[in-house]
């Protein structure tokens, strides 16, 4: 297992585009944990805290898709290098400003939010190329990506807190975003994405979601984003019964350690069959391993490993996505197709968090872990009654030339002539 990774990140490019991506994305991972600190410290109320990181979330919901259609149809540089410096910018004000006008704090917010730069949507239209179009090695990408989003959950908010103990929270915000503002100018100026060219694409103002697979696709992945959303606050309030503030990190602790040694498992070799079916399969496993958390131990050390359990399957279901949707996506939206699973994963975390408090004020913590249970159980029958949509895509015989990432040939849904942009 070690062997295939390392012969991977020794290809050419693959170390850099993967650590400055995760470099990049850290100001996004972060920003949640960065903000609060700051307005507390600030003396802003947690009121105005929450609506900051709101305000940010939404934001970056709405640009990432618009973002990666720009990536599609311009490049990645003309895109990736304004939007890093914009969204920095942004930051950089509000640290420097301050919470004093909760109007000028919440536009730089939104600014920030809604120009953070694709570039999980961005690296991953970039691995075909970079790997030569070797799908197994792809794959392993893919797979390697989704493992290492575990690093930035997992040590982005210890990067938060060592700065804020060496120096401050307005500094721990500007290390954060400047820190980001370097990873994404290390991707826009590496020669991969500079010689990058998106499939000539039909014009159509739905984008990537006029496929049909990319919708049933990522309507499942709202629901498994829902579960996590649940999960998270679930873990609080199991850890509050207990007493101890740190059990939740046990609890969230341990459904990184799952979903990494998944990933890494999962990547590790090269799967037979549609990855379609396996989707379906990995979300199933990924569904009933949810189950359990629901008969909430009294052991800590037991719920712990429930919570490993639980994150098992989450990469390797990411990593078989990243595959699903590089196979549906229209010609020339690859990029935006990837920010749509970006934004869909976020929102359905959002609304499962903001679904899970009442359940849990009125059943308590094992009420809440039964919620992300079901919405594990709805992103399986989301995939299975779309299986017909989702089904493999059909290859044609006709494949555009000179494209850097034609890599699929999908056919296009086909649309009316006013549904043209």
């Amino acid at each position: 297992m070690a062997t295939g990774y390392l012969d991977l990140l020794r290809a050419p490019h693959v170390g850099r585009l993967l650590g400055s991506t995760l470099l990049g994305r850290l100001p996004n991972g972060v920003a949640s944990l960065a903000v609060l600190l700051f307005v507390r410290a600030e003396g802003g109320s947690y009121g105005l805290a929450g609506v900051l990181v709101a305000g940010y979330g939404v934001a970056t919901a709405v640009g990432q898709p618009l973002l990666g259609r720009l990536v599609d149809l311009y490049g990645q540089p003309r895109v990736l290098l304004p939007a890093a410096l914009c969204s920095t910018t942004a930051m950089g004000a509000l640290a420097v400003a301050g919470v004093g006008s909760p109007a000028l704090a919440l536009t730089l917010m939104l600014l920030a939010g809604l120009t953070t730069p694709p570039l999980e949507g961005a690296l991953r239209a970039l691995w075909p190329s970079v790997l030569n179009h070797r799908e197994d090695r792809v794959h392993r990408a893919y797979a390697l990506e989704a493992v290492a989003q575990e690093v930035i959950f997992a040590g982005g908010p210890l990067v938060v807190m060592l700065c804020v103990a060496q120096w401050s929270e307005g500094a721990a915000l500007l290390i954060v975003n400047g820190a980001g503002l370097l990873g994404a100018l290390s991707v826009a100026l590496s020669g991969p994405s500079r010689r990058w060219r998106s499939a000539p694409r039909e014009a159509h103002w739905l984008g990537a979601l006029r496929s049909r697979g990319l919708l049933a696709l990522l309507g499942g992945f709202f629901f498994v984003g829902g579960a996590l959303g649940a999960i998270a606050v679930a873990a609080v309030a199991y850890a509050d019964t207990h007493g101890n503030e740190l059990v939740a990190t046990y609890l969230h602790s341990g459904l990184g350690v799952g979903a990494l040694l998944g990933g890494l498992a999962y990547g590790a070799r090269q799967w037979p069959g549609e990855p379609e079916r396996r989707l379906r399969l990995l979300v199933a496993a990924l569904a009933a391993c949810y189950l359990p958390l629901a008969l909430v131990p009294s052991g800590v050390v037991v719920m712990t490993l429930l919570s490993v359990l639980a994150g098992v399957f989450l990469a390797p279901a990411l990593a078989c996505a990243f595959v699903v949707i590089d196979r549906h996506a229209p010609r020339g939206t690859v990029t935006e197709a990837f920010s749509w699973l970006v934004t869909t994963f976020g929102v359905g975390a959002a609304m499962g968090t903001g679904a899970v408090g009442p359940v849990i004020e009125r059943g308590g913590e094992d009420a809440g872990y039964a919620l992300s249970g079901v919405a594990g159980l709805l992103a399986l029958a989301v995939l299975w009654l779309t299986r017909n949509v989702l089904a493999a895509p059909r290859p044609v015989a006709v494949a555009v030339a000179g494209s850097e990432n034609d890599r699929n040939a999908a056919p296009e849904p086909r649309f009316r002539t006013e549904d043209r942009a």
